[in-house]
């Protein structure tokens, strides 16, 4: 949702887009699967994108997580609580970083040009994965632009790093509208559930889910995927797993 999100904003904002994903043998890989769908739908409106898929799915049984390891199962709740560490996977922005920067400077070498690094990384994501914050990312492109030649090239681009994920989606209404496409559509052809079953329903109870579901209910809209409960329990039991991880305050 994020980095389709930030999709839409680059081509709104008139940019050349040359994309990568990566298949680290997640759980929920229909990601990938929807993302195909979602560059059909562009490419029908005059939209392309150099895009590529990088097989990294041999990482499957060496990251210690229960988005890469089969008999570990997601935890739910909200992205708050303390069992949701269990989703961290090791050093994995880290990994894509490095490859999307390699990539990223490599193109403005060829032609010559600077060329934007985009990642849709947020703030909602801050509080349990170490690699979504800002001091990462200073570090790790401090870390880039000392080790190559040209780094002057490639700057970073986050938008919502210190934004959460309901300014995400206001900002995907706009750049949806101004590129003439559907909203519904755009984000059907999304995934964020991190055990979506074997039908591509989402859980609904996983933190991806929970912070995806109040974001849509922020902005006054129904969540155009199919979830395994209804909406209107979906978005209940989300309020009430974020009033569950906020801490209580002290009786006096």
């Amino acid at each position: 949702m994020d980095s389709t999100s930030l999709l839409i904003k680059l081509l709104a904002d008139g940019s050349t887009v040359h994309g990568v994903s990566f298949d680290y043998g997640q759980k929920h890989r229909l990601e990938l699967d929807r993302l195909q769908a979602n560059l059909a739908y562009l490419r029908q409106n005059g939209l392309e994108i150099d895009w590529r898929l990088v097989d990294l799915s041999s990482l499957q049984g060496m990251l210690h997580s229960s988005l890469t390891n089969s008999d570990w199962d997601v935890p739910t709740g909200h992205y708050e609580s303390d069992n949701m560490r269990e989703t961290v996977v090791p050093n994995r922005n880290a990994i894509f970083a490095s490859i999307a920067y390699a990539w990223a400077l490599s193109l403005a070498q060829q032609h010559n040009e600077p060329v934007l690094l985009g990642l849709g990384v947020h703030s909602g994501d801050h509080a349990v994965y170490p690699d979504c914050r800002p001091e990462f990312y200073e570090k790790i492109m401090a870390a880039f632009q000392s080790g190559n030649w040209d780094s002057h090239l490639v700057q970073l681009y986050v938008p919502w790093l210190n934004a959460d994920k309901t300014t995400i989606l206001r900002d995907a209404a706009e750049s949806i509208k101004k590129l003439g496409l559907d909203f519904d559509t755009i984000f059907r052809n999304t995934c964020t559930s991190y055990s979506p079953d074997s039908s591509g329903r989402s859980h609904g109870t996983t933190g991806s889910d929970v912070e995806r579901i109040l974001a849509f209910q922020a902005i006054g809209r129904r969540d155009p995927i199919e979830y395994l409960d209804p909406w209107e329990l979906c978005v209940r039991r989300a309020l009430e797993l974020r009033k569950q991880s906020q801490p209580k305050s002290k009786e006096h």
